[in-house]
């Protein structure tokens, strides 16, 4: 028999595991005061948080001591919405009909987004073009605003990431900055765009949440609590969508 024992797997925040069926990332937070656990709608998933990283089996242990709790939260989110042609979507606040036809995608003056293909290879077209529309949207009204805040130009980008709506990278050693969205807020309503846009383009000043980014952001657009109560609560449509 051997005399040495495998060492047991070591819990790490950012790791995943299954609970009910359903995905459950580690977190620590040295300001949380005991074990809890969260769901991430945008992100899909459950965060179970400890206060440090030796209380991690802790919260795991929590996460599966409530897997029913985590499988009714988890269900009542938005099922999976495939796009389909005939479907109606706003872009930046103007409706569009999604349809189907030969020749390359596109957005016609009719306020159409055409695109060949059938099932998968249509919906992949469909989204490129979306990509491609947001793109240009945000990028056209984050020059409006670095051209308010007086700030040299900059790149913008868009993805397609699950944790975050937006990110912002300040320039450095001669690096211009970089602004990357997320292309499904293009969905949403005007307001919450604007408001992203400022978002990001206020962190081109102040890189930290503190009260002097706020009032950039609040010089921008205003109270911006009803467009973040937005992104909060209708985020895990707009993942779904797709």
């Amino acid at each position: 028999m051997s005399l040495f024992r495998p060492a047991k797997p070591t819990l790490t925040a950012g790791d995943r595991l299954e609970i009910a069926g359903h995905p459950v990332v580690l977190k620590v937070n040295a300001r949380a005061r005991r074990v809890s656990l969260r769901v991430d709608r945008v992100g899909g998933h459950v965060v179970a948080t400890a206060p440090r990283l030796s209380r991690l089996p802790e919260a795991v242990a929590f996460a599966r001591e409530r897997a029913d709790w985590i499988a009714a939260q988890m269900g009542a989110l938005p099922a999976a919405q495939p796009l389909a042609p005939g479907d109606a979507l706003c872009l930046f606040g103007q409706p569009i009909v999604l349809a189907q036809a030969p020749g390359r995608a596109r957005l016609d003056p009719l306020g159409r987004l055409v695109a060949p293909g059938e099932g998968e290879a249509w919906r992949a077209a469909v989204v490129r073009t979306l990509k491609r529309a947001a793109l240009a949207g945000f990028t056209e009204r984050t020059e409006a605003v670095r051209q308010r805040l007086g700030q040299p130009p900059l790149k913008v980008a868009v993805a397609d990431p699950r944790a975050r709506w937006g990110s912002c990278r300040q320039a450095v050693r001669g690096a211009p900055a970089q602004i990357r969205y997320n292309w499904r807020v293009a969905l949403a309503p005007p307001e919450v765009v604007d408001y992203l846009v400022a978002h990001e383009c206020a962190h081109l000043i102040e890189a930290n949440h503190g009260p002097r980014f706020w009032a950039i952001v609040d010089e921008l657009v205003g109270d911006h609590r009803r467009q973040r109560a937005w992104l909060k609560r209708e985020g895990a449509g707009l993942h779904a969508i797709g």
